[in-house]
């Protein structure tokens, strides 16, 4: 079994003296002898729970759905609160485990999501309500050109465009840093290059062999 490996600490202090890490790596560890698996990349995020930004998350979703491997979580604890962090897992196909939650399935994190955002959802409405209230009392609110201002500086729609993007182009981009990889160790016509994406383990976005015409495409997409 191949695994990557996910950790998490709330602040910088705890990055740099371990404190939080050793019993994350120690639950991993634990878990990749009893499964005898092999480590084929191992992320550590140093990040607030509070924050949704989670780049090294998506690193570790990337290099798991390259590889065909489970991804392995040290700590899902209170992350379970946060709807970015679920949704992400949720969304991203690959399988995955968490070392203090082992039961914790894609349906469960699905549920688990829901009611994050159900949760989100409600604060949202009691905003809204209170936002009435002070109107109906005749309180000024919000920037009148705060939108104007947006359009002016031309922003407002990057993040759907964003969200937008195919499948095909997300795989490709998945693939980009083993594709340079490949070539720089001097593999450079498609039939090779399939070859040794085959040999590496490394399926298609459909679970399949590699041939010159799927290298292809990607190379394509990612030149678009």
């Amino acid at each position: 079994m191949k695994i990557v490996t996910y950790r998490r600490v709330s602040s910088a202090s705890q990055g740099r003296s371990g404190l939080g890490l050793e019993a994350q790596e120690a639950a991993i560890a634990a878990y990749a002898a009893a499964n005898a698996a092999h480590i084929v990349g191992s992320f550590t995020e140093v990040e607030s729970g509070r924050n949704n930004a989670r780049p090294q998350l998506q690193a570790a979703l990337k290099l798991a759905r390259v590889t065909g491997s489970r991804l392995v979580i040290a700590k899902l604890d209170r992350l379970s609160r946060n709807a970015a962090f679920l949704l992400n897992l949720q969304e991203s196909g690959v399988d995955f485990v968490a070392c203090d939650n082992p039961t914790a399935t894609p349906l469960t994190i699905g549920i688990l999501a829901l009611v994050a955002q159900d949760e989100a959802r409600a604060i949202s409405e009691r905003t809204r309500v209170a936002l009435r209230a002070a109107k109906a009392r005749g309180q000024a609110l919000g920037n009148p050109n705060g939108a104007a201002a947006l359009r002016r500086a031309g922003k407002g729609n990057g993040a759907s465009c964003e969200a937008q993007r195919s499948d095909a182009v997300t795989r490709a981009h998945d693939l980009s840093d083993v594709l340079a990889d490949v070539r720089a160790s001097g593999i450079t016509t498609l039939t090779d290059m399939a070859a040794e994406l085959n040999k590496r383990g490394i399926k298609t976005a459909r679970g399949g062999k590699w041939y010159a015409t799927t290298v292809k495409n990607v190379l394509d997409r990612l030149a678009g």
